[in-house]
């Protein structure tokens, strides 16, 4: 569905005994999403999963306006939502309600309910792509700037383990305020292809995954479906993958990759985990 330069599509939601009966097509058409940033396109996919919107702004020669679209119900996108925005590619800036912020490659805005949002790359031919997150909110929480340099990080894994890496809490108990919307981006060290192993599941928040830093040739095999009924999907570069909360979400790559997760729902505490021993895990 189109409305002016915004592509929309709507995904239902599951019970895990459907999920278990889903093939390889079917999962991909459900959980996958693909195509987010397309030159001069805001692409948006609206999931049943706790109403998170996840998309992509890829604004070319001119600037790009976040659209109301139907399944919102409302006269403007963010009149009863709360939006948080992470730049994977060039450097560009977004307009909240008339203020500027300037965004280099992996800082991050949040920008509370009930505002107006225009993205722009700073040049047309390495263009900023803006990675969007939404989830329903109750308030309005002030706009705040999070560059990746403040962060704040963690270094978790091993080598021998395959899963060296630096986790970085855009929004945590101690940063920026939010009303259910929690964000984080996860960087393997090279050599390292594990993410989110031991795995573990929370029913009281969706999640969603976005992939980039491979190369064209490389592939995540992202793992889902509940611990006693794991299911997979071939993920590329920059693309998404929604988790259901009766779902595990893991990955392993053909080569470090970087992701950002994010998570709306009862609970904000990132530690909110239940951890699934791997002797668990079919």
């Amino acid at each position: 569905m189109t409305a002016n330069h915004t592509d929309y599509s709507i995904r239902q939601a599951f019970d895990p005994a459907t999920g278990a009966q889903m093939g390889s097509s079917a999962l991909r058409d459900n959980f996958h999403i693909g195509n987010l940033f397309v030159s001069g396109r805001v692409n948006l996919t609206y999931t049943h999963y706790d109403r998170m919107v996840i998309g992509g702004a890829m604004p070319a020669d001119g600037a790009l306006a976040l659209e109301t679209i139907k399944p919102t119900g409302t006269p403007g996108f963010l009149d009863r939502r709360e939006l948080i925005v992470v730049n994977i590619g060039g450097k560009g800036s977004i307009e909240v309600d008339g203020e500027r912020h300037a965004l280099g490659t992996r800082d991050m805005l949040y920008v509370g309910m009930g505002s107006n949002v225009t993205f722009a790359s700073d040049d047309a031919s390495t263009p900023a792509k803006f990675y969007l997150l939404s989830a329903p909110a109750h308030q309005k929480h002030p706009t705040q700037l999070i560059q990746i340099g403040d962060a704040k990080r963690i270094d978790l894994g091993s080598r021998e383990t395959s899963n060296e890496r630096s986790i970085f809490q855009f929004i945590h108990p101690e940063g920026a305020k939010t009303c259910q919307l929690v964000v984080g981006m996860t960087q393997l060290a090279p050599g390292s292809v594990w993410n989110t192993m031991p795995c573990h599941v929370h029913d009281r928040r969706m999640e969603a995954y976005l992939y980039f830093d491979l190369p064209e040739t490389a592939r995540v095999f992202h793992f889902m479906g509940e611990p006693t009924e794991t299911r997979h999907i071939v993920m590329a570069n920059e693309e998404a993958v929604v988790s259901p909360p009766w779902s595990i979400h893991s990955g392993c790559g053909t080569s470090s990759y970087t992701f950002i997760w994010a998570m709306a729902g009862d609970n904000v505490d990132y530690t909110d985990v239940d951890a699934v021993p791997m002797d668990m895990l079919r």
